[in-house]
């Protein structure tokens, strides 16, 4: 286990040094969204386009021009949303599955192209001479849909990394712990107590927030969860104080930290890089190396190491597990502590794709049970594959439906599994009585 977290944390400290390499730029005249609207392979002019921040401030408006194009200049950096007024379109178009809004993301110094594919109204005439209405709109399509498959697989990754810890903690202790979604937080936050606060650099205040995730998970579980354990607190009774500990946590963080939205002083405006047909900032590919690395390693170590071998044995059965001399008490405090430093790992992760709140472990906390549950309670292979389930149905979703439903596809998906598959994907039938 010890080899396995040398090894981690070198490969780490290496990969995140990468983050720190200059950025392949862009071109330096156009920092923004653009696009271009064609219906049966012809120009629509006149289609009104109005750009808005993520939270909804008015950016500007313009419309379409003879050739069908237009483009809309950003001050800074971030995450900003599109929408197609359909009312100016022409009457024999519409926007093909209803979804007339986008959520691009600016790079620095970058223009992202955002696709609104227009199809031939049911009922409507068809420009004569003009090509098939599918060769415009496919290409449109699958274009954004590679580019939402690759965010899908990140959402996935930074979920799984925060659900992995979860199903560990379950299934040593039987505890569903909301308080998990806060461990998150607790990372980000002190990764940006170190790096905004005490003026170090993102990555070495990533790295004391991972060790210091680590300490907190230890110290909950040596001075509270364990406490509880030896006094024979049931796990419904449990389960219930982690909510009062998720709400207590939640508003301490909001007294320390703030309501307002920070992001890290690095890293949070690169110019994007293109492959194929996706665009992202060099830090999301390497964001994507870590957590696989992080995921690969945690992996090796529970079928390889000592440690984790017993913590297999301990999640299978702890009375078992004590009587063949295995300490489970000692197998709880490792996962534990394995368990805070992924969840801070996570939440910088987290940060660094978005920005840093209070709230941010309680709005992914939902996805991260999505993803335990689906993959199957208590095993930390599921988990990976639940969360990749949920992060890329999260992101594709919004192909077919509005971007602030996008969860409910992800949720829905879980309910389909669960309904045929109780135990989740990787999950183990159990006897009941």
């Amino acid at each position: 286990m010890r080899r396995a977290v040398i090894a981690f944390t070198a490969f780490l400290g290496g990969l995140i040094f990468l983050l720190a390499s200059p950025a392949s730029a862009g071109p330096a005249d156009c920092q923004g969204v653009k696009g271009t609207l064609k219906l049966q392979g012809q120009p629509v002019n006149g289609a009104k386009i109005v750009v808005t921040t993520e939270d909804g401030k008015p950016v500007k408006e313009v419309a379409s021009n003879a050739q069908g194009t237009w483009d809309v200049q950003v001050d800074k950096p971030g995450k900003y949303k599109v929408t197609l007024d359909v009312s100016s379109l022409p009457q024999t178009a519409e926007v093909r599955g209803g979804n007339n809004v986008r959520t691009p993301t600016v790079y620095k110094d970058n223009c992202s192209t955002v696709l609104f594919a227009l199809v031939p109204k049911a009922g409507g005439e068809q420009t004569p001479g003009a090509p098939a209405p599918t060769d415009t709109s496919d290409s449109s399509f699958w274009t954004r849909a590679a580019q939402l498959t690759f965010e899908g697989f990140n959402l996935g990754l930074i979920i799984a990394l925060a659900a992995m810890g979860l199903s560990l903690i379950f299934g040593t202790t039987k505890l569903t712990n909301f308080a998990h979604g806060e461990l998150v937080t607790f990372g980000a936050l002190i990764a940006y107590l170190f790096n905004v606060g005490f003026g170090l650099g993102v990555i070495p205040s990533a790295i004391i927030a991972v060790l210091v995730g680590g300490a907190f998970g230890y110290l909950q579980d040596r001075f509270f969860w364990g406490q509880l354990r030896r006094r024979g607190t049931g796990v419904i009774a449990m389960m219930i104080i982690s909510i009062g500990v998720a709400m207590f946590l939640r508003f301490l963080f909001l007294f320390l930290h703030g309501g307002d939205s920070e992001p890290y002083t690095e890293f949070n405006a690169q110019a994007g890089i293109t492959v194929g047909p996706i665009t992202a900032a060099p830090k999301n590919f390497i964001m994507m190396a870590i957590e696989l690395a992080v995921l690969v390693i945690v992996g090796i170590a529970l079928l390889k190491t000592r440690t984790g071998k017993a913590a297999r044995a301990v999640a299978d059965n702890p009375a078992l597990a004590a009587s063949s001399g295995i300490n489970v008490d000692r197998v709880i405090r490792v996962i534990w502590t394995a368990g805070g430093a992924i969840a801070a790992l996570a939440g910088i992760l987290l940060g660094l794709s978005q920005t840093v709140k209070f709230t941010m472990g309680q709005d992914i906390l939902l996805l991260i049970f999505a993803g335990v549950t689906l993959g199957g309670l208590g095993t930390a292979f599921g988990a990976l594959v639940g969360s990749l389930i949920v992060g890329l149905f999260i992101q594709l979703s919004t192909l077919w439906i509005s971007p602030e439903l996008k969860s409910v596809g992800a949720l829905a998906v879980l309910i389909i599994v669960l309904l045929f598959r109780p135990q989740g994907i990787l999950g183990r039938r159990e006897r009941i009585g």
